[in-house]
C-alpha cells in the first residue's frame, strides 16, 4: 500500500473542508468528516516535524565538515 505524500494529505484535508461547508450534510456526516480531516492534518504535521529533524541533522553534519 502506497503512503500518501504531504501534498496528497493537504489536498485531502481541503476536500474534507469543502464537504464540511455543505449545509445539507448531517451532524453524523460532519463528525466523520471532521475526524477524517483532523487525522489527515495530524499526519501532515508529523511529516513536517520529521522533515525538520532531517534538515537539522543534515545542517549539523554539514557544519562538522
Amino acid at each position: 500500500m502506497k503512503s500518501e505524500t504531504f501534498e496528497e494529505k493537504l489536498e485531502a484535508s481541503k476536500k474534507v473542508l469543502n464537504q464540511l461547508m455543505n449545509p445539507e450534510i448531517t451532524l453524523e456526516e460532519s463528525l466523520k468528516l471532521y475526524e477524517t480531516g483532523l487525522a489527515q492534518i495530524k499526519e501532515a504535521q508529523k511529516m513536517i516535524e520529521e522533515a525538520k529533524v532531517k534538515i537539522e541533522t543534515i545542517e549539523k553534519n554539514s557544519t562538522k565538515s
